[in-house]
């Protein structure tokens, strides 16, 4: 059980109940239009969250990750939402350079 917390997108809240899902399908079922250009296999980051708080309620960087990590694709405080599972509460924001111009973010 956890809730995602998305710091510009207006604070916005969800719930979830099942801790087998990724943080990108979670974020996608509640019907928020999120970035992913390589069909959820962890290669491009364009599913990038920036960790706010609760970094240790994700799920541990595994190998796909890790990849992304040593070929300094991802930097500390950021995860693959796609890859990474909801295990408690986290805040997160929208990377800038993943927004969409068809959204409105917030500060």
């Amino acid at each position: 059980m956890g809730q995602i917390t998305i710091e510009n997108l207006n604070n916005k809240e969800i719930s979830n109940t099942d801790n087998s899902k990724s943080v990108l399908d979670i974020i996608h079922e509640s019907g928020i239009d999120w970035m992913h250009a390589c069909g959820k296999k962890g290669r491009c980051t364009t599913c990038k969250i920036i960790v706010v708080e609760g970094a240790d309620q994700l799920s541990p960087i595994e190998e796909t990750e890790q990849l992304l990590f040593d070929a300094g694709k991802l930097q500390s405080g950021e995860r693959v939402a796609c890859q990474a599972k909801l295990l408690g509460d986290v805040k997160v924001r929208v990377a800038d350079k993943n927004k969409f111009p068809h959204m409105t973010y917030t500060a």
